[in-house]
């Protein structure tokens, strides 16, 4: 299935960080995205290629 990203979207991915949250907030979009944990708040940049593969759900930002 094919998402369409936006910055402040929120993406579930398949595995979980160790704070033990699995949805992130896009930050950044672009070859890579930036996605700040929801649990803590750590900042990784991930190739888009790999978020695409993982993420098994995306909440749109409210308008």
């Amino acid at each position: 299935m094919a998402y369409n990203y936006e910055i402040g979207d929120i993406v579930k991915l398949k595995k979980k960080h160790p704070c033990g949250s699995n949805e992130w907030e896009i930050l950044r979009i672009g070859a890579d995205f930036r996605l700040k944990c929801l649990g803590c708040g750590h900042q990784v940049m991930i190739d888009r290629k790999i978020v695409a593969k993982n993420t098994r759900g995306l909440r749109h930002k409210e308008a």
